[in-house]
Order: C-alpha cells, then sequence, then structure tokens
C-alpha cells in the first residue's frame, strides 16, 4: 500500500511524538534522584507527576492524531485521487475525441479540417526556410456511377482502397488526406515539379492498377491529378484553387491522367 505525501507526514509526526515521548522515559529514569532532591520546583509538581503529565499529554495528542486528524487526511487523499482519475478519463477522452475531429471515419486518413490546418502551417514554415511545397489533388473517375450501379458499401470498399495505396506512396512527412467524397490531397514539402509529377504519375498508375473485389464484384477505378509547386507568395485557399483547377483540366483532358 503506498502512502500519499501528506499520510507519510502525519506518520513521521506521530513518530516524533512517541520519540519524544521515549526520550522523555529515559530522561526521567536517568535524572529520577532529582525527585529525592525535592523536585523541579514547578509549582510544586514532583517529577513523577510532570512525567505522568507529559505522558497524557502524548497520549492525547497521539489519539487525537489517529482518530480525528488522520481519518481528515486519508478523506481528502482518495478524494483527491478520484478527482485525478476524473481529469485523466476526461483528458483521454478529449484526445480521442480530438483525433476522431481530425480523422476520415471511412478511410482513417487525415481529413479536411486537418489537411486545411497542416497546408497552412507548412506555407507559414516554408516561406521561412525557403524551400518547395508540393500540393497534388485526386478525384477519382466516374466515381458516383459505382455507387448508382453497385451500392455505397462497394463504393466504400474503393475509397478505402486507394487510400492505402495513397498511405504505401507517401512519405512520412507528408499529408494524405479525404477531402470529402471521393477527392484526395497529398501535401508534399520538399518536393519540386519534377519529382511531385513524377510521384502523382506513379500514384495514378497504382490506383488505375487496382482491382476492388467485394463478393462477386470485381471493380477498376482510375483517377484524374492536378498538382501545383507553391509559387512561395500565395495564400493556402489560392495554393489549392490553382491544383484544383489543374485537377479540372485533367478531367476535360479526358481523365486518368495527371496535369501540371
Amino acid at each position: 500500500m503506498r502512502f500519499h505525501k501528506s499520510e507519510s507526514a502525519f506518520f513521521a509526526f506521530i513518530a516524533l511524538i512517541l520519540t519524544s515521548g521515549g526520550f522523555t522515559l529515559v530522561a526521567y529514569d536517568t535524572l529520577g534522584g532529582y525527585e529525592a532532591m525535592g523536585g523541579f520546583g514547578t509549582a510544586g509538581m514532583r517529577p513523577s507527576q510532570l512525567l505522568f503529565a507529559s505522558v497524557m499529554l502524548l497520549a492525547v495528542a497521539v489519539f487525537f492524531g489517529m482518530f480525528f486528524i488522520y481519518p481528515l487526511i486519508r478523506t481528502q487523499v482518495k478524494e483527491e485521487g478520484k478527482l485525478r482519475e476524473m481529469t485523466a478519463s476526461l483528458s483521454a477522452r478529449s484526445e480521442t475525441l480530438e483525433q476522431a475531429a481530425l480523422t476520415d471515419g471511412l478511410t482513417g486518413m487525415q481529413n479536411r479540417r486537418y489537411f486545411d490546418d497542416a497546408l497552412r502551417e507548412y506555407l507559414h514554415e516554408f516561406r521561412r526556410i525557403g524551400k518547395p511545397i508540393g500540393l497534388m489533388i485526386l478525384d477519382l473517375d466516374h466515381f458516383k456511377s459505382v455507387n448508382d450501379t453497385h451500392g455505397h458499401d462497394v463504393g466504400d470498399e474503393v475509397l478505402r482502397a486507394v487510400a492505402g495505396c495513397l498511405r504505401d506512396f507517401t512519405r512520412y512527412h507528408d499529408v494524405a488526406a479525404r477531402l470529402g467524397g471521393e477527392e484526395f490531397a497529398v501535401v508534399a514539402p520538399n518536393m519540386d515539379q519534377e519529382l511531385l509529377a513524377k510521384l502523382a504519375e506513379r500514384i495514378r498508375k497504382a490506383i488505375s492498377g487496382l482491382t476492388v473485389v467485394s463478393g462477386n464484384i470485381r471493380l477498376k477505378v482510375t483517377t484524374s491529378v492536378g498538382i501545383a509547386i507553391w509559387d512561395g507568395k500565395e495564400t493556402a485557399e489560392d495554393f489549392f484553387r490553382r491544383a484544383d483547377r489543374l485537377l479540372y483540366q485533367a478531367k476535360r483532358m479526358g481523365r486518368n491522367r495527371v496535369c501540371a
């Protein structure tokens, strides 16, 4: 059983009182001859009377401490322990809720809220160090027909498969997020136009090579991709809109392609 600091201090206090009483007894035994000398002259009290009074006071102090002070300390310690447990539980729930608020429930990827905050943060930091940032926006081609023909359960399987593909091809410091529906995005820091185009092409080919199996259904999907390199001056919103325009240009050019 582990004691709280206040409990340990209380027991130390009791030990000091008992030790003091022990020293009193030893001192009396050593100085017992003083009684034959007529006492200490303390209101006519003899040493035996002083000793008795001292022992009684020590006994009262120990009794009061054990049966009145200690229960109060113990109650306070229990209440403090309950408060700590409650605080820890609320903190854990808060972290869980915060994580849930930043994660897409279907795919386990980061969501639009996380993506927006991360993009702004990256632009702020990379403006300071003068390094490039790439942005890739992907939209699955003809995804509505997948839901309409095979149902949303199959469509969800497709989204999860694409999310897994993005996780496989992105680096640990990239931000890969599902923006909503069938639209995804990747923030690729410290990547120039050539490297970003190669990465986007690898991802496009990997997605087109996926075969999503659900029961007796086997599906192939493709994606259109728009990529852009930050010019060092754009806001996060302007940067995103530029990449988004390139995505729709890829759609207009026939889909299943990367447009830079």
